[in-house]
């Protein structure tokens, strides 16, 4: 049932991201700009709920935009640029990679327009080379996102397991999934030494490419014990080649994101896990803090939103309390 409303609000958002990106009309006053990656993933299908109901809840207006893909940053440069002329009070932005939206973030702040960082996808250092200061970054941490899926694997082999492990991390220069994997490596070489790392390669987010990826490794290394992606929708190509290599039950399937397809995924008992980033809170919650930044009320530099890894346990139980929030 929420999958289709997502897939309804999208639709709607499609209508509305090619009316926001036909002029450059001035924005209503007081008006947000959100700029997400793109809407053909779940992840951020539910990020723009969140905007939605939380924007309706403080009373704000706002348009957003978004990219074709997850992958398209130049034309998100050119969106953002869109976005600028309209003159908002405030641009959420979720940049694609950590420099392609510099150039509309510096024209946005010398127009005294607030800047937030959604997802964390802005690495810090950059923008402080840059001159570039942001009024809040909101998402999840990323690196102990990746932790918690070390954890979870370790919980399910035990920390004295051995065997082989791929890594499928996400588009090449993206702070986000390179943050993701270091901190499922960095922790797991921690808990289990003996589960190693055998090749950790950049997956795009593209789930064709995470399944081909997959289907590889698993022919050089037979005896894989367990692929860790960057986003559920790699981890959902991964679970492809696993189960059509027959090894199921062999190698545990670990994604981050929580998004609707993974959910489906994991009730099944197909993906074992995902780190859920809670993307709707995400959305929701930014939206909010822009409100209290513009009335001049103090808002956190670092506004951290909580991950909940979802098994098939934790979703048939049904009684943590954040599932409220995994759209």
């Amino acid at each position: 049932m929420f999958e289709l409303k997502i897939n309804r609000f999208t639709v709607a958002l499609g209508v509305a991201i090619a009316l926001a990106s036909a002029g450059a009309a001035k924005a209503e006053d007081g008006e947000y700009g959100v700029l997400m990656k793109t809407l053909a993933n779940p992840f951020w299908g539910a990020m723009a709920q969140g905007v939605k109901d939380g924007a309706d809840e403080a009373g704000v207006k706002y348009f957003l935009q978004a990219a074709e893909s997850d992958q398209a940053a130049e034309p998100q440069l050119n969106l953002c640029n869109t976005m600028l002329e309209r003159k908002p009070v405030a641009m959420i932005t979720a940049a694609i990679n950590s420099t392609n939206l510099l150039p509309c973030l510096k024209a946005a702040q010398d127009a005294q327009i607030k800047i937030v960082d959604l997802d964390n996808n802005l690495d810090q250092a950059v923008l402080d080379k840059e001159g570039i200061k942001v009024t809040f970054h909101i998402g999840s941490d990323n690196i102990a996102a990746g932790a918690q899926g070390a954890e979870y694997l370790v919980s399910k082999l035990g920390k004295d397991a051995k065997g082989p492990v791929l890594v499928i991390e996400g588009l090449s220069g993206n702070i986000t999934g390179e943050k993701r994997a270091s901190g499922f490596a960095d922790k797991l070489k921690e808990l289990a030494p003996g589960l190693e790392i055998v090749a950790s390669l950049p997956g795009d987010w593209d789930r064709g490419k995470a399944a081909s990826i997959a289907n590889d490794t698993l022919t050089a290394h037979p005896d894989l014990v367990a692929i860790f992606c960057a986003n559920d929708g790699m981890a959902l190509g991964a679970v492809e080649s696993v189960y059509a290599a027959g090894k199921g039950d062999q190698v545990t399937i670990i994604g981050v994101d929580g998004n609707s397809d993974a959910v489906k995924s994991i009730k099944e008992g197909r993906l074992n896990a995902s780190v859920a980033q809670l993307p709707y809170l995400v959305g929701k919650q930014a939206v909010e803090n822009v409100k209290k930044a513009l009335a001049g009320e103090q808002v956190e530099e670092s506004v951290a939103v909580p991950t909940l890894v979802l098994t098939k346990d934790v979703l048939d139980a049904g009684t943590e309390p954040m599932l409220q929030y995994v759209k």
